[in-house]
């Protein structure tokens, strides 16, 4: 069974317990705690060890599962203290961004040797370490990832397919799954309206408002025998009412669970 959650950036305005409670509210099997600095520390990799006691009571409070985290930082010594966090807390994916711009060839080679250090370094720590494409980032696009997947081949590493930055990159996300299929060890879900450079207003990002065919995107998953977690990642509400974050959460678990159901994954 796919196992869906939020990541707690969603709820980044109120606190863990809170983001906890509404998340199971809404029906989901786990969530992926945000560690972006300047956004939402949920879970603090500079602090995690007076974290520790109170996120895993809280968890198992709710009755949910660690199914990520969110670091999108490349610094090493931050990801070095989020793999440590991770280890202890039991959470097997740690995602992050790409960096760099695009098409400034001279970013990539440098993407290619932190990836391959990090990775080495995640699976010390028994971690797996994802990257996405991301819309203006050295790795955009379906020929960008392949670029980065033909390059980093530790078994540690593998793909966040986030089907919104594909499609703001101009492509078919259903279309472009197939050909990273084979790494994918993450997703990030959301929708959007339109192809510009931001993924819209929270709102529009909850999943079946927009113009993405994720039923498409989600139908490739599931042939392709995709288990791994599926986070739906909303930005943009960190001044947003409970009310309000709370409804993007469940609407866009009803589409999500929905879809899956009729798949046969859930």
């Amino acid at each position: 069974m796919i196992k869906l959650g939020v990541n707690s950036v969603l709820f980044g305005g109120y606190d863990f317990e809170t983001a906890c409670k509404y998340i199971s509210l809404a029906g989901y099997d786990g969530l992926e705690i945000s560690a972006i600095k300047g956004m939402c520390e949920h879970l603090m990799p500079d602090d995690w060890k007076s974290q520790e006691n109170m996120l895993k009571e809280t968890m198992e409070k709710y009755n949910l599962a660690f199914l990520a985290t969110e670091v999108a930082s490349l610094d090493e010594d931050r990801l070095t203290k989020t793999f440590e966090a991770c280890q202890a807390l039991g959470i097997p994916i740690v995602n992050i961004g790409p960096g760099g711009k695009s098409n400034v060839k001279e970013d990539m080679p440098i993407l290619i040797d932190k990836l391959i250090r990090l990775s080495q370094k995640a699976k010390s720590y028994g971690v797996t370490l994802c990257c996405k494409a991301h819309v203006g980032a050295v790795m955009y696009n379906t020929p960008t990832t392949l670029e980065v997947m033909e390059a980093v081949t530790d078994p540690s590493f593998g793909i966040d397919m986030d089907p919104s930055h594909i499609y703001r990159a101009g492509e078919l996300p259903e279309e472009a799954l197939p050909q990273v299929i084979g790494r994918v060890k993450h997703i990030h879900i959301r929708d959007c309206k339109g192809r510009q450079q931001g993924p819209g207003s929270p709102a529009n990002q909850s999943c079946g408002r927009g113009d993405i065919d994720l039923y498409a995107y989600l139908s490739v998953l599931v042939q392709n025998g995709y288990s791994g977690p599926i986070n739906l990642e909303v930005i943009g509400a960190l001044q947003m009412g409970l009310p309000e974050v709370s409804i993007i959460a469940a609407e866009s678990y009803g589409y999500l669970n929905a879809c899956l159901k009729k798949l046969g994954a859930r």
